[in-house]
């Protein structure tokens, strides 16, 4: 009986502390929801006499995603007699807004695509185009036109890190499709571009606007090879594109004497001849 008496006054030593301890604990607990409760409820700050709790950074909402063909798109969306007007290698302070201008005073839109280093140099003209109803396209960051012979892993840095600073640069607007430099696609990198929502982008005609031909030629070409399809290239960046602004102005009246509107190339759609 003598044992049995030490036995329980231990046990009920031991019962007084975990009971002060769990109350303890309680409060404890209490005290912190109600700190988190209080910086809820004041958008993350809490209120005079309430410690401070480190908010979290919210994180950032995923973009819907489109899924997109991995064929090369050449076909316009209107159909018909539409063409799409496609501009390359800016954006640049001299030529972009000058053919800004020209497709605003003829009521046309084009697509843009860009190399990503100029787009982050410049993202108060890729605001403008997106302000002005036009599309993005990613050009890769360096324009390498022998990406083709590169690595994967290259080619998902060229398309990935563009993609991201011309979004960046238009203030999280999406870029729609991706054209290959000099059209050097490999499966892979449509493949990447597609995955990432960007419709690989062809074209038709090629004025050849970049060796600076003349703007008369320029014109020919277009008149010449329209036949080919409706997705035309132009270039605003690059180097002088003087030839090409000058050909543009020409072009887009000329266009619409022909009977032709204007349209965007198809992007979730097969592509068509």
């Amino acid at each position: 009986m003598r044992r049995m008496g030490k036995y329980t006054a231990h046990v009920a030593v031991l019962a007084s502390a975990v009971g002060i301890g769990l109350a303890a604990w309680g409060a404890t607990a209490l005290v912190g929801g109600e700190e988190q409760a209080a910086a809820s409820a004041t958008g993350g700050v809490p209120r005079p006499g309430v410690p401070a709790q480190r908010a979290e950074e919210p994180a950032r909402p995923a973009k819907p995603t489109v899924r997109v063909p991995v064929g090369i798109a050449h076909a316009a969306e209107a159909g018909g007699r539409a063409v799409n007007i496609t501009i390359d290698d800016g954006p640049d302070p001299r030529w972009t807004p000058q053919m800004l201008d020209i497709l605003k005073q003829h009521d046309v839109k084009a697509v843009f695509c860009m190399i990503g280093p100029e787009a982050k140099r410049y993202p108060e003209l890729v605001k403008r185009v997106v302000a002005e109803g036009h599309r993005l396209c990613d050009h890769t960051m360096t324009h390498d036109t022998a990406m083709d012979r590169k690595p994967v892993a290259y080619q998902e840095r060229q398309i990935l890190d563009a993609r991201k600073m011309i979004e960046e640069a238009a203030g999280g607007v999406e870029v729609q499709y991706y054209r290959a430099p000099g059209g050097a696609f490999t499966p892979d990198s449509r493949r990447i571009a597609a995955a990432a929502g960007m419709r690989p982008l062809g074209w038709n005609v090629d004025t050849k606007d970049f060796e600076r031909p003349g703007a008369a030629a320029i014109v020919a070409t277009v008149r010449n090879e329209l036949p080919n399809g409706p997705t035309i290239l132009f270039h605003d960046g690059g180097g002088d594109r003087s030839q090409s602004v000058a050909a543009l102005r020409e072009v887009l009246p000329w266009l619409k004497e022909q009977g032709r509107t204007f349209s965007f190339p198809v992007r979730t759609a097969p592509d068509t001849p």
